[in-house]
This record gives C-alpha cells, structure tokens and sequence, in this order.
C-alpha cells in the first residue's frame, strides 16, 4: 500500500456539510448538557409511572430536557440569543491543555483585519506553521499543518466557526476526530485612540501522545507563546505593509 496523503487520510465528509448536526448549533455547555439529561431522565421515569395525563405532560417535558442534553441545543436559547457553550467557556477536555494568548497593536483598523483573518485561507500566507487551509462553508474549514519542511506526515483537522461578531469577534473549535483536539478565537478591538486595533488571540490546545505528539511539539517548539507570538508579528508586518493586496 503507498503512502497515504493527508487528504486520504482525514477529509471532511461533505455528505454532512449540510446538515444541522449537533456541533453545527450547540449552544448548552457540557455541563448544563449532563444536568439535562439526569433531570429529564428522572422526569420522563416519573411520568411513565403515573399512567395519565399529567404523567404524559412529565414524560414530554423530561423527553425535551434529554433531548436538550443529547443535541446540546436548546430552542428557547436560541430564541432569546444566549449561548452558554461560547468559547470562552469551551475548554479543550485535558489536564494537559497548553492555553496560548497574545495582544498586540496593528495600525489597521477592525474590519480590514477582520475581513483578511475571515477568510481563513489568507493565513497560510503569515501563519508559519500553516500548510493550508480549505474553507468548506460559511462555518467549516479544514486545516493542515506542516510537521516538516518537506515531507512528513500531515497535522490535520475540521473547525468550526462557534462564535461571531462581524468586525470584533470570530471564535472556533475542532471537531470529533481531529488530529489535535483545539479551540480558539480573536479579538478585534479599535485602540482608544482610534488610529488602530488591539488584536487579542487565544488558543487552547491538547498536544497528542505518542510520534504524533512528538511531531506537534516540533511545530510550536518548546515555547508555544513564542512561535505565536513570533507568526502574529509576521501578521502584524504583513498587514501594515503599504504593498500587501488586501
């Protein structure tokens, strides 16, 4: 059998793209999840045993809790606009997890910075340990990280869009199956003197055991704070540059 390359290996399955699945609109955090589920499961018990019609208003009430614990969504959420599974408050599910943030000033204002970093395949361009990224639709992307110069094998994963506001906020996560279970977002803020934008990035991340591990380690060095860091003032640089076609 040859060699597989990263798209053999991890492609995104398009048939599902445009589903409603359950990571494209959870708006519950994990724990409310796990507290719907108990509560619904108790109540729906409760109704199944009184055998009328209070007992079936129960068992229909305890059926849309579990419900809102399995999908991790909730309608009266979505109603009102809340979400409590924000990225702020997503958090990658490891002791382990590596929490990168950094800010730094970019004499651009907001909506251009936003309308480059928006379109996610830009950031190769600046991103040093980026090989490519594939925007899929509106909310999914797939990326691909170099382990190597040259060849070796790839670092890859699906993301999310989870969070959004135009020109201020754009937060995303994995999803299942990726190589490198990670979450993140970045903040566009207009400096209070109004001549530039305050950039704020945060990543957690959850480095693999094992090669893989090992081969993540080389990507993000030995201090992570610093290759982010050193690829954000390339993005600094790049965007300040009178020539760069934005």
């Amino acid at each position: 059998m040859g060699t597989m390359t990263g798209k053999e290996r991890y492609r995104t399955n398009t048939q599902d793209l445009d589903w409603r699945e359950e990571q494209a609109f959870e708006n519950v955090s994990d724990g409310e999840r796990q507290l719907s589920s108990l509560v619904g499961a108790g109540i729906m018990l409760a109704g199944l045993m009184k055998r009328s019609w209070s007992g079936l208003a129960m068992t229909l009430v305890g059926a849309a809790l579990v419900g809102r614990g399995v999908t991790g969504h909730c309608m009266l959420y979505a109603a009102l606009g809340t979400n409590t599974n924000e990225v702020g408050r997503r958090k990658v599910k490891t002791a382990g997890a590596i929490k990168v943030e950094k800010s730094l000033r970019i004499e651009c204002p907001p909506d251009e910075l936003y309308r480059y970093w928006r379109n996610f395949e830009n950031l190769p361009q600046v991103m040093s340990h980026l090989e490519s990224v594939e925007v899929v639709n509106e909310r999914l992307s797939h990326w691909v990280v170099k382990t190597l110069p040259i060849g070796g094998p790839k670092v890859e994963w699906d993301a999310q869009i989870i969070n959004e506001v135009e020109n201020e906020l754009i937060g995303w996560r994995s999803l299942r199956g990726a190589d490198v279970d990670n979450a993140g977002s970045v903040r566009f803020r207009r400096t209070d003197d109004d001549k530039g934008t305050e950039l704020t990035v945060t990543l957690q991340f959850d480095p693999p055991g094992g090669r893989l591990g090992a081969l993540v380690a080389k990507i993000f060095g030995e201090d992570p704070q610093e290759k982010i860091e050193e690829d954000l003032q390339r993005f600094k640089e790049s965007m300040e540059a009178p020539t760069l076609s934005k």
